[in-house]
Parts: structure tokens; sequence; C-alpha cells
């Protein structure tokens, strides 16, 4: 079977379009929505691309990848709450978690939570998207998840598990829920920062080249990093030092602005430093960080900027807001081994592999590159391509939609074609 008209249907489908689906060139991820066909024949011309300009490196030959999970609906988010060890909680997009053995990779017979009928999967963004565990979970049973409802609001809701392998979703409590105008840029990350308050990442709102301004504007909680305090029994407080407490023209809960879409976003659980993924419009993918404690207030520049630059399409870009905080990293679109399609942001590498100590992970969703590097003087040094190193034996990992941490800094790789692996030593 020939792969042209597949791509060149494929081009017409998607030009003019926007959020994670994009096209540079001949690639294209067919995968990435059910909807466009012909998966198997191009997922071969993708992986030629990657494997035929991929580099390994300098010790790539001592680390590996394990299957710990499989079977998965469009897994896009897996963690584990403290002091829980030997399994790993692993979300479904439709809105159903499972929970795993990773000595044995037994699914849990029954969900650990499944909201399925509340869950949009309308658009392509929409879904259940992240989760949270309170730190004291293994107490008091309760969590947070963030995910689209049925009428396109995005909504955090608490829930509470008495057992600690399932939920009776009656436990449910809508903590805070506001509209999305679009079906795309959903965000979705949610965690307790070092702190122990829950940030949320949102993005900023859809469509392209954030139409209403909302990434810079502080009346709306869209294209925001949100701060809340949920230690209440019921509800949840604002902070006393977030950055817009007693400002009338700005949301209380705001404690950065200026983001896209933040795809995944982590705390390094050594410093506390915050790093977020935002993906880009149609040019640059980028890496935001802000050291522990700085973070208030801060402004990431979209959707005047894209990248470390003008935002070069819609008309919109500028000069950076006075004070906005630039990427530690970014790249461009394309097919080479440094280029991208949709940033899928990492963690800080924490656990016993002492080649990647320190080192910042992450990947591309729809290049499917996994890289690192190491952060100095406030900008990415020592860069380096995990691609080869880290697929599976007699496979590959596609669709990179997440990356996960264990209580031990292990770290894994969410496949949203079904399965999850865990960085290993060789």
């Amino acid at each position: 079977m020939s792969c042209g008209p597949i791509l060149s249907a494929a081009k017409a489908e998607i030009k003019g379009r926007i959020g994670r689906e994009k096209i540079a060139g001949d690639i294209f991820c067919a995968a990435a929505n059910p909807r466009y066909g012909g998966r198997m024949c191009f997922q071969k011309i993708k992986w030629m691309v990657v494997f035929l300009a991929g580099s390994l490196m300098s010790a790539g030959a001592a680390i590996g990848v394990r299957q710990v999970a499989s079977g998965l609906e469009r897994p896009l988010w897996a963690g584990q709450p403290r002091n829980i060890d030997g399994k790993l909680w692993v979300m479904e997009q439709a809105g159903r978690v499972w929970i795993f053995d990773l000595a044995s990779g037994q699914k849990s017979e029954q969900p650990f939570l499944d909201i399925r009928s509340d869950v949009s999967r309308k658009g392509n963004e929409e879904g259940l998207l992240g989760l949270a565990f309170d730190p004291d979970f293994q107490v008091n049973g309760r969590y947070y998840v963030n995910f689209t409802d049925k009428e396109h609001f995005t909504r955090i809701e608490r829930f509470t598990s008495e057992d600690h392998a399932s939920t009776d979703v009656a436990t449910g409590e809508v903590v805070l829920r506001f509209k999305q105008p679009y079906e795309n840029h959903n965000g979705g990350w949610i965690a307790f920062g070092p702190d122990g308050m829950l940030y949320i990442g949102n993005g900023d709102g859809g469509a392209g080249n954030d139409p209403h301004n909302n990434a810079q504007s502080l009346n709306t909680l869209l294209g925001k990093m949100l701060r809340i305090d949920v230690s209440p029994n019921q509800g949840y407080k604002v902070p006393a030092d977030n950055p817009f407490v007693g400002n009338k023209d700005a949301k209380p809960e705001i404690w950065a602005y200026g983001l896209r879409n933040p795809w995944r976003c982590s705390f390094d659980r050594k410093t506390g430093d915050l790093w977020i993924g935002d993906v880009g419009q149609d040019k640059w993918e980028e890496v935001d960080f802000t050291a522990k404690g700085k973070g208030a207030g801060a402004n990431f520049g979209w959707r005047l900027r894209e990248g470390a630059v003008a935002t070069p399409t819609g008309g919109v870009g500028g000069d950076a807001p006075a004070g906005a905080i630039e990427p530690v990293y970014v790249y461009p679109h394309g097919g080479s081994p440094k280029e991208g399609l949709s940033v899928t942001g990492g963690y800080v590498y924490r656990g016993p592999i002492a080649e990647l100590q320190g080192r910042y992970v992450f990947g591309d969703y729809q290049s499917a590159r996994i890289w690192s590097f190491i952060l100095k003087d406030g900008k990415a040094a020592d860069f380096t391509d995990l691609t080869a190193a880290l697929q599976p034996g007699g496979g590959r990992i596609p669709l990179i939609s997440s990356f996960a941490e264990d209580n031990q800094g292990n770290l894994f790789i969410v496949d949203h074609s079904g399965s999850v692996y865990q960085v290993v030593q060789k």
C-alpha cells in the first residue's frame, strides 16, 4: 500500500488546525487521532526518520526500558502515592484509572476510578487528563483529578478511596470548575508542590494564537498555573501569599501566567524546582523553569512569545513582556534528531541510574524522541538524545503522552498507544 495518498489526505485535513495535531514536512502522527487512517503505513515512515537520524548517549548501552503495563486505552498519566510502593496507578483518557503490580505487570481486576460517564471525549485533547494524590493519601485516601466534563468545563474534583484500591464516585466533590471555550488546550496537569499547595496547569482555552488573549489576561484562569490550598475538608482556600491576592483585576488563584498549553510539568523531588513543557503553536516548542520559591507572578510570554521569539504567526507576536521568564530550552518543528512537533514535559531524574542523575528527561509526543540535558547557568547544557536507547526490545514507543516517577525516583514513559515502560539499568 502506498503512503502517498494517506499523507496527502492527512495534510489537507490538518491544514490550518492547531493543538497537538501538527505537521512538518512529511512527518505526521496519524495515530494521534482515531479518525486519521493509515496508521501502520505511516508509523513506518515516522520511525525511519527517528532511527536513521537518531543518536545514542555515550552511555546509551547501559540503559533501557522494561514494560510494566500494557493493554490500556490511550493512557496519558501514571503515578504513585507516597509510602505505597510496588504499584503504579495508570490513567486512561476516557475516564478510568487502573492499578498495576510493578513486579508482575498484573492489572487490577476493577478500575481504581471510573468516571467515563462524566468525561467528555468529543475533542482529541479532552478527557481525564491528570491526577494528584494527597500527600497524606495513605491515611486520608484523598486525591484530585483534572478532567473535561460533558459540558466542556475543566473540572477539578476530589475523591476519597477507603481501601486505596477502589473509589466510590459518590465521594466526589467538585473543587473548581471553569469553562473551556474550545476543545483543545485543556492543559490537565495537577500536582502537589513541595509547599503542600495544589498546582494546576491550564491551557489558554484553545483555537489558534489565543484569540481571546487569555494567557496574558489576569481576569481568567486560562493560560495559567494555578495554586490553591485544598487542606479544608470541603472546597479550597486561596493561599495568602499568591501573587495576585488583593488585586481586584486578577483571579487570586493565579500563580503564574503566559502559558499556551502546559503538557506535563513536574517538581524536582530533590530541589523543589518547577519544570513546564509548554506546547508551541506552529514553529517552536519550549521547556520552562522556575526555581523553588521563585515562580510567583511569573509571566512566560505567550501569546506574544513562542519559544524564545516573537510569535511568528497570527499577527500576535511582540516583544517579551517586562520581566518575562525565558525558556531554558526551545526546539523547532521538524523531523531532525533535535526537532519535533509537540513537547511532553518530563522529570529531573533522581532514581538509581548514575548516568541519568540530575538530568531533565523529556520528549516529543509526535516525533516520539526522548532527550535529556542538565541545567547550567539557566540554560540547557550537555543535550543528549536517548531515543534509541529507550526502546523496548523488538518494538518502539510511538506516542509519548507522559512521563512518571515512583517513590524511589524511577522514571516511567507512558505510551499513548497502550503501554507504560520503566527506564532501567541494563
